[in-house]
């Protein structure tokens, strides 16, 4: 068990069930940061009391140290009171920010020698190789926090690494729209896209989720949490979302990981690793009740999204970074009204045609992709 805990996008769906699981463990919160929503920050630094707070903002800072002035909380700005946040309070630090901002301050995690429960699986998908090496060398421990993953590191663990692993079986529901042709779906509102059918989140990874872009960053964050090839990786559809995912191995058994879809098992088993601490957080799963799990291929034709990905897996070099920008500037321009849902993977695509990718990886060269790509996408959206 850690602790204590910093928590990085505290105000998020998964930044808050992460606090509800660290009170109901009795974990210290030390540090907390958060984007718009300053009520609710303000909300939780009076309830769990962390030494430090941080806005995404200096503004937003400046309005939360002033409602704040009677706690003795200390309250920071901007990105350089996000990576103190993520460095300097405590021994393990989850980032669950969404989008390419978790980099950075993942970075500094690192340096810092902490756990990282990462629950930003964009750090991994623009700079996996980068980030994985960089732990390594600094001893950092990164656990997986997603359920997919997390599910994966667990039959790992279980038989003792990955010596025997043959494949990767990364599952996933099929989103909202399973079934439909892009055709069907093109013109649907946000509110469909991110009405999940089975997982309690956010509107960027419910998006995500209904273009199945989110296993597509999945399968890129697979190869790097791993050190496995896409080859080693095949993406399974099963719509129950009770297999989690599973592991074939080189004796033909293949280990799966089961349990209800409920967040706050795979946020509970990354802070109390290597430890199984009881749970009231989730239902136990009935097999009995449930009555059938059920299994598909992937469509690719139908999801242009995750086949795009798995494109840009096998290419590497800052292709996947490129995509990853360009599809957080086009689910941000869906659910303003301005871009059809359709066109998310049309958008996306062009922006991985036309931007000039790397063959090797660096920050320098990740950012320039990822400010090539968000360009691209705002002055051309009006196209789709």
């Amino acid at each position: 068990m850690v602790g204590s805990i910093s928590v990085l996008g505290a105000t998020g769906s998964v930044g808050r069930q992460t606090l509800a699981v660290a009170e109901r463990l009795r974990i210290p919160v030390k540090a907390i940061s958060g984007n718009s929503n300053l009520a609710l920050l303000e909300e939780q630094a009076r309830r769990f009391r962390p030494e430090f707070v941080c806005v995404s903002d200096e503004n937003g800072a400046k309005a939360l140290r002033t409602a704040l002035a009677d706690t003795g909380v200390r309250v920071g700005g901007g990105m350089h009171a996000l990576s103190d946040c993520a460095a300097a309070y405590a021994d393990c630090v989850v980032t669950a920010v969404s989008g390419s901002a978790g980099l950075t301050p993942t970075l500094a995690a690192i340096d810092a020698g902490r756990r990282i429960a990462l629950a930003n699986k964009e750090t991994l998908v623009c700079a996996g190789e980068l980030v994985m090496r960089r732990a390594a060398e600094r001893g950092a421990e990164i656990l997986p926090v997603d359920s997919e993953h997390s599910a994966v590191f667990q039959c790992l663990e279980a038989q003792g690494g990955k010596r025997t692993l043959k494949r990767i079986l990364l599952t996933g529901s099929g989103g909202p729209f399973r079934g439909k042709t892009p055709e069907e779906t093109r013109n649907v509102a946000p509110e469909l896209a991110v009405a999940h059918p089975n997982w309690s989140m956010g509107a960027k990874i419910s998006v995500d989720s209904a273009t199945l872009m989110n296993k597509g960053l999945e399968f890129i964050e697979a190869m790097h949490l791993f050190g496995v090839t896409p080859d080693e990786i095949r993406v399974i559809i099963h719509p129950e979302s009770v297999i989690h995912s599973m592991v074939a191995y080189s004796d033909g058994c293949v280990m799966a990981q089961l349990g209800v879809p409920d967040m706050a098992l795979p946020i509970q088993y990354a802070l109390s690793y290597p430890d199984r601490v009881d749970s009231a957080a989730a239902p136990e799963l009935d097999l009995a009740a449930l009555g059938k799990l059920t299994f598909f291929e992937p469509e690719l034709k139908n999801a242009p999204c995750l086949a795009l990905a798995m494109d840009c897996a096998r290419r590497g070099g800052t292709a996947a970074a490129v995509m990853s920008a360009a599809n957080e500037e086009a689910v941000a321009l869906f659910l303003a009204g301005r871009l059809c849902f359709g066109a998310i993977s049309e958008i996306v695509s062009a922006a991985v045609a036309e931007t000039a990718a790397a063959e090797t990886i660096s920050l320098e060269l990740l950012r320039d992709a990822d400010a090539a790509a968000r360009r691209f996408v705002r002055e051309n959206c009006r196209r789709y």
